[in-house]
C-alpha cells in the first residue's frame, strides 16, 4: 500500500518511521516549524530519556493529494474538523487513530461512509523540542496490541491488509470488532485522567492529592455508567468493580511511573490537551443525552 499518514506529533511520527524502516512506501504530513525540522533532520526518535538520538528519513508533505491507498490520520479530537474538509475531495480509505467518542457517523457524513476505519495508537510519548521521546516496550504493552477495526465491527479483506501491513513493520496491531464501544470506552477513562492531570499541573502532583484523585475515579465511574455501548476491552470493568481506596492506590502508583511520564501525561502544551478533553466530553454528554 502507498500510505500518507497525516500529523506529525508523537504518535504519527513513531508510526511513519517504523513503516519507512520496514520498506513501504509512506509519507508524513506536518505543516510550519514541524516541517521545515522534518525536512532538514528527518523523524528523530529517542527512547525514553536515552541521550541517543535515530533519525529516519520519512519523506514529508505539506497537503493531502490523491494516490494514497490509505491515509492514517493521528491528530487532535479537536482537530478533525479541518483534517475532514481536506480530505473530502480525495479517493482513499482512512484510518482515524485518535481520541473519538463520536462514532463513524460524523466523519463518514464528511467524507464518505465506505472510506472510514477507526483505531486508536497504543504507542505514546512526548515531543522534547523536534525528538520524539517514546515510551519503551514493555512486558504490560506488548499485551495491548493497537486496535483497528471497521465502524459496524465487520472483518473485510482491507482490514485484514491494514493488519498485515502494520505487523510487518512491527506495530502491534489487531483487528478490533467492537472498535466504536473501544473508543468509548477509553473516554470515559482518559478525560476524567486528562481533566485532573491538567488541573494538578502534572502526574506526580495529582498522585500527591488523594481527595482529587478518588474525585477522578467517580467521574470515571459515572463515565462508565453513561455509556450506550459495553464497556470494551473488559479489563476496563476493573474501574467499576475495584473497591475506591484499591483503585486509587493503584492509579497513584501508576501516576508516579515512568511509563505514565512518557505516555504523554507531562504534555508540554495544556491548553491543546484541554481543548481536545473537551471535545470528547462534549462526544460524551452528547450520548450520554440521547441514551
Amino acid at each position: 500500500m502507498k500510505l500518507l499518514v497525516y500529523g506529525a506529533g508523537v504518535c504519527g511520527s513513531l508510526f511513519s518511521a517504523r513503516l519507512y524502516e520496514a520498506g513501504h512506501d509512506v509519507s508524513l504530513l506536518a505543516r510550519g516549524e514541524r516541517l521545515a525540522a522534518l525536512r532538514k533532520y528527518g523523524v528523530q526518535l529517542a527512547e525514553g530519556d536515552s541521550p541517543a538520538v535515530r533519525r529516519v528519513p520519512v519523506p514529508v508533505v505539506e497537503h493531502p493529494a490523491d494516490g494514497y491507498d490509505l491515509f492514517a490520520v493521528f491528530v487532535r479530537a479537536h482537530q478533525v474538523d479541518a483534517v475532514l474538509e481536506s480530505l473530502a475531495g480525495l479517493e482513499g480509505d482512512v484510518l482515524f487513530m485518535l481520541n473519538w467518542a463520536a462514532g463513524a457517523q460524523p466523519l463518514g457524513a464528511v467524507i464518505g461512509h465506505e472510506r472510514v476505519l477507526l483505531g486508536f495508537p497504543t504507542a505514546a510519548g512526548t515531543m522534547d523540542g523536534d525528538v520524539v521521546r517514546y515510551r519503551p516496550a514493555d512486558f504490560i504493552t506488548r499485551r495491548f496490541p493497537m486496535p483497528i477495526g471497521e465502524p459496524d465491527g465487520r472483518g473485510t479483506p482491507r482490514l485484514d491488509r491494514i493488519v498485515r501491513t502494520l505487523r510487518t513493520a512491527g506495530i502491534n496491531t489487531k483487528a478490533e470488532p467492537r472498535m466504536d464501544a473501544w473508543l468509548k470506552t477509553h473516554a470515559a477513562f482518559a478525560v476524567p485522567l486528562g481533566q485532573a492531570v491538567i488541573a494538578a499541573d502534572g502526574p506526580v502532583a495529582l498522585a500527591d492529592d488523594p481527595d482529587a484523585v478518588r474525585d477522578m475515579i467517580r467521574l470515571i465511574r459515572q463515565n462508565l455508567a453513561a455509556m450506550p455501548t459495553p464497556t470494551v476491552p473488559r479489563g476496563f470493568s476493573a474501574l467499576e468493580r475495584l473497591p475506591e481506596g484499591l483503585l486509587a492506590a493503584v492509579l497513584r502508583r501508576f501516576l508516579r511511573s515512568p511509563t505514565a511520564a512518557h505516555s504523554g501525561l507531562n504534555n508540554a502544551s495544556p491548553a491543546t490537551e484541554a481543548a481536545e478533553l473537551e471535545r470528547l466530553a462534549e462526544q460524551m454528554r452528547t450520548y450520554a443525552r440521547i441514551q
